[in-house]
């Protein structure tokens, strides 16, 4: 078994559940309403994608596999921040979410520089990402968001999409 079973459960509305079964049976979920239950499949798709794709082993995913609540993701915070890691890649997915919406796609430039910025912004001078944004990485990204997408349009209301998540099959 995976470290995680991902399970989107697409609702009649298009609103959509999110939970997550770990290895040792416990679970964790969360149901949006709305706008956000309308935003939140794709954006969890997507951080799918962006951590699988790139690496991220202590991203969303990683720290849910280790225990971490949907309800640990956010004020107040009963964990403690987010790790670098698990920001770096909130990042990544928010520039995809931001081209989605914009229906313009970034280079790997521009990312790197915006990436910049961002950890400029939040006080972290002259750090930078831990892994190496190329355009080729991006398509990557992008293919594998693209068909999660496709996959996830093909699901009927009342059924659910079901991925596995497991490090060992991440790339380092």
């Amino acid at each position: 078994m995976p470290e995680l079973i991902v399970r989107i459960k697409k609702h009649t509305d298009g609103t959509a559940t999110l939970s997550c079964v770990r290895r040792d049976g416990t679970n964790t979920w969360q149901r949006q309403r709305g706008s956000l239950g309308h935003f939140f499949p794709l954006h969890d798709l997507t951080h799918f994608a962006v951590e699988t794709t790139l690496g991220y082993r202590r991203g969303f995913y990683g720290l849910v596999a280790d225990g971490w609540e949907m309800t640990d993701f956010g004020a107040p915070w009963p964990l403690g921040p987010l790790p670098s890691e698990a920001l770096e890649a909130e990042m990544m997915v928010g520039f995809f979410d931001t081209e989605r919406r914009m229906l313009q796609r970034l280079s790997a430039e521009e990312v790197n520089e915006q990436a910049a910025t961002f950890l400029a912004a939040r006080g972290e001078k002259g750090a930078s990402m831990s892994r190496t944004v190329t355009d080729e990485k991006l398509a990557d990204v992008r293919a594998v968001r693209a068909d999660l997408f496709a996959r996830w349009e093909a699901v009927s209301p009342c059924d659910a999409l079901e991925l596995a998540f497991d490090r060992a099959m991440v790339p380092a």
